[in-house]
């Protein structure tokens, strides 16, 4: 269920080598059904641990925080129309963004999928 190519946060978002950023299953479980996304914008530079985009659901509004620093250069315009591809399929069409990253070695230090899962208690 957490993709061994991906790193992870302890905020429960996921990232692969090219910077694509999205939610966990878990995360998505946790929120419910998402019914709007407020994603971030093309170009806008982000910082590790800053805020990346925002999620509302049936039980909440929630950030998104993003894992590394860098540049925003794509954006899932998909969710717009189809927030519940976060719950349907958090890790292929539910992805939020891609970043361009500052620096690669951010990357190098996040949770691999046996730590998250550890994290989750899984």
């Amino acid at each position: 269920m957490y993709p061994e190519n991906l790193k992870y946060t302890k905020d429960h978002e996921w990232i692969d080598e090219g910077g694509k950023i999205g939610v966990t299953d878990h995360a998505q479980k946790e929120l419910g059904d998402v019914v709007f996304v407020e994603p971030p914008k093309a170009g806008s530079e982000v910082k590790a641990g800053g805020e990346l985009c925002v999620l509302e659901s049936v039980k909440a509004v929630s950030n998104v925080y993003c894992p590394v620093s860098g540049k925003v250069v794509k954006v899932n315009e998909d969710l717009s129309r189809n927030p519940e591809l976060i719950n349907q399929s958090p890790y292929e069409k539910g992805w939020i963004a891609v970043v361009e990253m500052k620096d690669k070695s951010e990357y190098g230090k996040l949770m691999s999928a046996a730590d998250y899962k550890k994290l989750i208690g899984e």
